[in-house]
């Protein structure tokens, strides 16, 4: 079975082809700049890699580009686009609707309408790569599958707000959390590498790339969650500031004239690591910049390291132990002093990291940086999303079957 894997952005689309046989990357890429004058496409297929520039003014013909180079007699995979078996979609937000993956039909597409408010800058992209795959591929079964899904386990003390009762009644305001395809993807590779039952594992997933997030998972099951009705909550990201007090808002209001769209870019574009060191949203320039004597840069990734520990520290409490804290993303796989420095944050929970196994668990390799017997067993789980949709895919497809 091939299963072709569809992220859409709002001037971009990611893609993989599997072959769910072996799990294995038959082609991926990225179409850049769509809805521009001439977009660029980058696609690599075993060890050929290629490089197009295209005209994409929208999603559909996007698609159509990088359906050409995926059957191109010189450079493609397949013979033909009907050769795909089925097609997944990355949807950020299936709001209280959407607790699994689910073949698409009218119905999910109206889910997904109806949550582009709450996803303003994600849904509405990937509505149109799933209307141009339709288009494109009729007789593939598309699946969409949520960011939000695994994450509606999550109990009402966990989820929602103490704020008046009408605002989730009537407005949705809840915790709703994201990068859930991926805490979902690191849990059950977590507890295959463990040794212990998907449906027991205790674990603190810990995705950190220029998103970050943490989830409590008790039994297999989220429970916590540290992102909330936007990506905006909880640690300290790449250009987002995580937790800050809402009086803040008012504050700035007030005092410096600033009005709801500059507060909204300046807490989401213009704060984090960027903010705080003035240098980069990128943590390697921060650490270089950091090593390199600037206080600001050093003070961010303090901060970035302070907040992880406090949400460790709270959901270790809320689970009454777990089996492991899991690094992943970006960051969690490759930052090996700031894994370090968070190990170190942890020693009152019985987290030590030994060096030499931080130091080769690197660039897609799982394990252990903790020694063996330590308190609290912290991991580097490489994730894979796009892997874990195509294998939602596979299986809602074989159900339709």
């Amino acid at each position: 079975m091939k299963v072709f894997v569809v992220n859409c952005g709002s001037s971009s689309i990611k893609y993989q082809l599997f072959d769910m046989g072996d799990e294995s990357v038959l082609a991926k890429g990225m179409l850049e700049r769509v809805g521009e004058d001439s977009s660029r496409l980058r696609h690599a297929a075993g060890a050929k890699r290629v490089e197009r520039t295209a005209a994409a003014p929208d999603h559909a013909a996007g698609l159509r580009c990088i359906l050409d180079v995926l059957t191109d007699p010189a450079d493609g995979v397949l013979a033909a686009a009907e050769e795909i078996d089925g097609v997944g979609h990355r949807v950020v937000h299936g709001g209280e609707a959407m607790r699994e993956s689910r073949l698409i039909d009218e119905g999910v597409l109206e889910v997904i309408r109806a949550n582009a408010a709450l996803a303003p800058l994600h849904n509405p992209p990937n509505l149109a790569g799933i209307t141009a795959a339709m288009d494109a591929i009729p007789g593939a079964p598309q699946v969409a599958v949520f960011d939000t899904a695994f994450l509606s386990t999550l109990p009402p003390r966990a989820y929602r707000y103490a704020v008046p009762a009408e605002w989730y009644t009537r407005h949705q305001v809840r915790r709703y959390g994201f990068h859930g395809t991926s805490h979902r993807f690191v849990t059950l590779r977590a507890a295959e590498l463990l040794g212990v039952p998907a449906d027991r594992v205790d674990l603190i997933t810990c995705h950190l790339g220029n998103g970050c997030s943490m989830t409590a998972v008790a039994a297999g099951a989220a429970v916590d969650h540290s992102m909330g009705l936007t990506p905006l909550e909880g640690l300290v990201m790449g250009t987002r500031s995580g937790d800050v007090d809402p009086a803040v808002i008012f504050h700035m209001a007030r005092r410096a004239g600033m009005d709801l769209d500059e507060l909204d870019a300046a807490l989401n574009k213009r704060s984090g690591l960027l903010g705080v060191s003035g240098v980069s949203n990128d943590m390697r320039d921060v650490l270089a910049a950091a090593e390199g004597g600037n206080a600001d840069a050093a003070l961010a990734v303090e901060l970035f390291v302070y907040r992880i520990v406090q949400y460790v520290g709270a959901y270790h409490a809320v689970l009454g132990g777990c089996d492991a804290l899991v690094l992943t993303g970006g960051i969690g796989e490759n930052a090996v002093s700031v894994r370090a420095r968070i190990c170190e944050g942890l020693s009152g929970l019985g987290a030590s990291c030994e060096a030499s196994r931080n130091a080769s668990t690197v660039g897609g390799a799982a394990g252990a940086i903790t020694p063996d017997g330590a308190g609290l067993p912290v991991w580097v789980v490489p994730t894979d999303e796009e892997l874990m949709i195509a294998r939602d895919t596979r299986d809602v497809a074989a159900k339709r079957a």
